[in-house]
């Protein structure tokens, strides 16, 4: 019996595709991931979330779970000829603040990532479909027909690719993906046990004749190495191996009673920097690496690709719900692509910058952690959503509030956790704009009363009679400061935490006018 037809097709169930399917379940619109794996894959590769991608986990509601799986400031301790002279925490001058509630990125292998968002999936009801490989696709005004490998053929209304650097998909658009690739600056990695070192440190040591580094993961024996390569007589690199892991080990190190084992997964790794020139062509979409890949300098491939997910995922949503029109998924590449190339600059000027200073003893790759690989700073101020006022197109901050009737803490961000634009509404003025978009936009917005006053066992003072889905008390004038909200206003936020519009209280029509024609 032919499996049911989905709305959308996920190519891919990496960190990508995983994230957007979430994003689309969550939001009622059935979807289809598929990869032509035929088991899941258990190697670390991508091992961080940065602060930004953290958010995004929080708001599919899996935060916590990728927070105990992962480790917050991690120490860099750095070698010289063997001999361990410094220590470095990332992050380690930062503390969560009102608007920004995650002071450190998360160490935390891939695998364990996918896991965290497979299992989320499967709430929905939703699993991955192992071993189906996509080897081509034709579209047509009605959606897009796609064959498999196996024979079968499978319908949808869109098609995404998120199926890595070598996208299958992308290459049957006939996207171009113009860059770069370093053939001999070159790295091997892999997942190893290190039984005898320490565990508290991130290690890493830079001589002159090479480096390598052991990164060591919450609750689990297997560190991932990452090393300059042995190389031959003629100077090329050799591939990685275990016996060759050692021998590099070894040399730097200087710790005999130190043997690394059980490998789990090897590679070498090249520097690609490349791009592709468009992101959508019809009903199919790229993402993730299938889009854009980079050096790994700051750590951001992983994360580019979740947040290229959660901006399309709304989006698609939207659109197969009829809630908006087609025209809101170009928005997708008209504001994730000039992303990617400032990601693209971004990392190999890290890079550069990293390559310098471990000729130095006693640094190490903390010259990649900067207030720009955090991508808190991401925002869409060019976009065509950005509808107006200061903060039109950044991302939405947080604030520590209180539900203004119970008194118990509530977080903006978990007002806005959800497949719906968020309308905050400050002072009473905002009543009529909040009953407005409540009468006229049920179920694509959810609407927030925000004032001052305390909480607990009444109305916030001067909001009686005005109603929103939320009412939460700005106990300590966090929301205020956060969104630069002097007396009554309206601060419109997109299902993925970005502000659309922000303006004064009486001024709701603009409002409904910025609703009103989403993609039309």
């Amino acid at each position: 019996m032919p499996a049911a037809p989905a709305e959308v097709l996920v190519v891919g169930a990496g960190p990508t595709g995983l994230t957007l399917a979430c994003t689309l379940a969550r939001a009622g619109v059935s979807v289809r991931v598929l990869d032509k794996s035929p088991a899941f894959q258990r190697g670390s590769r991508g091992k961080g979330l940065n602060q930004r991608t953290r958010e995004i986990l929080d708001d599919l509601g899996v935060g916590e779970r990728a927070a105990a799986s992962g480790l917050e400031h991690v120490v860099l301790r750095k070698y010289r000829d063997g001999v361990p002279i410094a220590d470095h925490v990332t992050f380690g001058d930062r503390a969560p603040t009102p608007d920004r509630p995650h002071a450190s990125s998360l160490a935390i292998p891939q695998w364990r990532v996918e896991e965290i968002l497979r299992d989320r999936l499967a709430e929905y009801g939703t699993r991955v479909e192992l071993g189906c490989e996509v080897v081509g696709f034709t579209q047509d005004e009605g959606g897009v027909d796609v064959r498999l490998a196996d024979g079968r053929r499978l319908r949808a209304r869109y098609l995404v690719g998120c199926d890595g650097g070598r996208s299958p998909v992308r290459k049957a658009l006939g996207v171009r993906f113009e860059g770069r690739t370093e053939a001999e600056e070159c790295m091997l990695v892999g997942d190893v046990t290190a039984d005898g070192l320490d565990p508290r440190f991130w290690h890493q040591w830079f001589d002159e004749d090479g480096a390598i580094l052991l990164s060591p993961f919450r609750d689990s024996r297997h560190w991932q190495l990452q090393a300059s390569p042995e190389r031959d007589d003629r100077g090329r690199p050799l591939g990685p191996s275990l016996e060759s892991f050692q021998r590099i080990f070894d040399r730097h190190a200087r710790m005999p009673g130190v043997r690394l084992g059980d490998p789990l997964w090897m590679s070498t790794y090249r520097v690609n920097v490349r791009m592709a020139d468009r992101f959508r062509a019809g009903r199919v979409f790229i993402a993730g690496d299938a889009a854009h890949v980079h050096s790994i300098a700051g750590g951001l491939g992983m994360n580019t690709g979740i947040q290229d997910a959660f901006n399309l995922g709304w989006k698609l949503a939207l659109v197969v719900k009829g809630a908006a029109g087609e025209g809101l998924l170009d928005t997708y590449e008209e504001e994730r692509l000039p992303v990617a190339a400032w990601t693209l600059r971004l990392t190999d000027e890290r890079l550069r910058v990293v390559n310098e200073a471990v000729r130095t003893a006693g640094v190490g790759t903390e010259a990649v952690f900067t207030e720009d690989t955090t991508t808190l700073g991401v925002g869409y101020a060019w976009s065509s959503l950005a509808a107006g006022g200061p903060l039109a197109g950044a991302r939405a901050p947080d604030a520590p509030c209180a539900d203004a009737v119970s008194g118990a803490p509530r977080r903006l961000f978990e007002v806005f956790a959800g497949p719906h634009f968020t309308l905050l509404g400050f002072g009473a003025g905002s009543g009529r704009a909040l009953a407005g978009a409540r009468e006229r936009y049920a179920g694509l917005v959810r609407t927030c009363l925000i004032d001052g006053g305390a909480g607990g066992g009444g109305e916030v003072p001067g909001t009686e009679g005005v109603l929103g889905d939320e009412r939460v008390a700005d106990v300590h004038g966090h929301a205020r400061t956060a969104y630069g909200i002097e007396g009554d206003g309206l601060v419109l936020v997109r299902p993925d935490n970005h502000v659309a519009l922000s303006t004064a209280a009486d001024r709701g029509a603009e409002v409904m006018e910025c609703l009103a024609r989403l993609g039309r």
